[in-house]
Parts: structure tokens; sequence; C-alpha cells
């Protein structure tokens, strides 16, 4: 694995400290774990606001809105 240098609050290396308590190998594992966590929150937060913009351009868009229930009368088939 890649290593990497970063600081760090003094509450942070105290639970890291106590990383095998909470079940984790190591403190590498924490920190691997905080940042796949981390990147899903990004991810999901980043598709609610796109699922939110697309809602509020679908009410706005009485053409957008036309369309779409037209294309949905006969579905599924």
């Amino acid at each position: 694995m890649i290593q990497a240098k970063f600081e760090l609050e003094e509450s942070h290396i105290h639970f890291l400290e106590q990383c095998k308590g909470y079940g984790f190998k190591d403190a590498s594992a924490v920190v691997r774990n905080a940042l796949d966590k981390l990147r899903q929150d990004v991810e999901t937060q980043g598709l609610q606001e796109s699922a939110e913009l697309y809602a509020k351009i679908y009410e706005e868009e009485s053409e957008l809105k036309a369309l779409t229930e037209s294309a949905i009368v006969d579905w599924p088939p």
C-alpha cells in the first residue's frame, strides 16, 4: 500500500490509539474505513442534489411533464 503523511488533532490520535477496541486491525484500517465512508457520503449527497434539481426542473417545465406523462401511458406493456 501507499503511505501518506498528514497532520491530525490530538483527539484524532487518541481515537486511533483505541482502534483495536473498536474492532479495527490498526490505525490505517480506521483511516481507510473513514475515507471510504466519506467518499460514499459525498457521492450520495451529489446524487441527492442531482435528484432534487431534476425534480425541481420537472415541476417547473410543463412541456417536460407532458412528454413524460405521454411516454408512460402504455407502460409497462
